[in-house]
């Protein structure tokens, strides 16, 4: 029964501390204030129910929201921060590789999609020899939906 409770007491912990700073309304986490910072709480809160109560089913969710959170909370209060769309395909490939190093599922795949997302985001130009990169990316930009539900249809038809 405690096990049962203990995401929701996470919740209510990391929202009861974000008020309490927000009402002492100290100077360096200010910037903190805002909607970012809440799916911060909610990523956090997520990876400290899942590595305590040793269920890893969570740790991709709770990775993803972590990410997501740090990078709009960038995007929002630091110039320097990167807005690229490659971004968030390294969120996930990040979460894969956190959940990976405890289910031992994944963190391949999670190294591939963080790769190729580094390489497109820090790449202003590839040599000639890459050039098809370009291409494929051009594709995946337009037809990146039919990519989701056919990913879609295979976890459905996939025999357990």
């Amino acid at each position: 029964m405690k096990r049962q409770h203990s995401f929701a007491a996470y919740i209510l912990i990391g929202i009861g501390v974000y008020f309490l700073l927000r009402e002492l309304k100290i100077p360096i986490i200010t910037d903190f204030f805002s909607w970012p910072t809440l799916l911060i709480i909610i990523g956090i809160a997520l990876l400290i129910h899942s590595y305590t109560s040793r269920d890893y089913q969570h740790l991709l969710s709770g990775t993803v929201v972590l990410g997501l959170g740090i990078h709009f909370h960038g995007l929002s209060h630091y110039t320097f921060w990167i807005d690229h769309w490659a971004v968030y395909p390294l969120i996930v490939g990040i979460a894969f590789i956190v959940r990976g190093l405890r289910t031992k599922r994944g963190g391949f795949t999670g190294i591939i999609i963080s790769a190729v997302s580094i390489l497109l985001i820090f790449s202003i130009r590839l040599p000639a020899a890459f050039d098809w990169v370009y291409d494929l990316t051009a594709l995946l930009e337009r037809f990146w939906p039919l990519i989701l539900i056919g990913i879609g249809i295979y976890w459905l038809k996939k025999k357990k």
